[in-house]
């Protein structure tokens, strides 16, 4: 992917993902998309398996190099880096992010190697965040707990929609932050 040709094929097959899932990364739609031929789509990849492979490589590498930035401990503690991250992923919705990680899961339910990817990445976030719970005091068992129920919670909280508007969520996210970063 050192070319740039590349990387517009990925980011095309990406946004195209969290349009319509993986059956829409199709290379007709990606060239006509990116207002090219597809005799240029074959002279970066060999077929749309390997596109594929190098959209879950791209995804898997940036996934958990952002979750290692992010749950770095340079100049701060690591109470403070865990409210960080929630305060990310809580307040600032990536629409298309979302979009992206959602597709990815499902395509997961029906793909061994997407299946491999996600796990990947999986293991990564938890392991990032579950050091930064180890770092504020907890032992290894219930920061690994800690760790699954922070990302359950960033998870699932930007799938909830919420009746009573932006203030009650910034409201109950605040709260359930405070839960997820006091100690007992």
């Amino acid at each position: 992917m050192s070319d740039g040709r590349g990387d517009a094929w990925i980011e095309a097959g990406f946004a195209e993902l969290a349009r319509a899932g993986v059956e829409g990364v199709r290379v007709e739609v990606l060239a006509k998309n990116l207002g090219v031929t597809k005799g240029g789509f074959y002279r970066r990849f060999r077929d749309r398996a390997a596109l594929l492979q190098a959209m879950l490589q791209a995804w898997t590498s940036g996934r958990i190099a952002a979750i290692e930035q992010q749950a770095s401990l340079e100049g701060i503690s690591a109470r403070e880096r865990l409210k960080s991250l929630i305060k990310l992923y809580s307040e600032r919705m990536n629409t298309e992010g979302m979009a992206i990680e959602l597709a990815i899961r499902q395509w997961a339910r029906s793909d061994e190697t997407a299946a491999h990817a996600v796990a990947v990445v999986d293991a990564a976030r938890l392991k990032n965040v579950a050091q930064l719970y180890r770092a504020s005091g907890l032992a290894t068992d219930e920061a690994d707990a800690q760790a699954f129920l922070f990302y359950c919670f960033i998870f699932g909280q930007s799938l909830l929609f919420l009746e009573r508007g932006q203030r009650r969520r910034a409201q109950l996210i605040a709260r359930s932050a405070e839960k997820l970063i006091e100690q007992d």
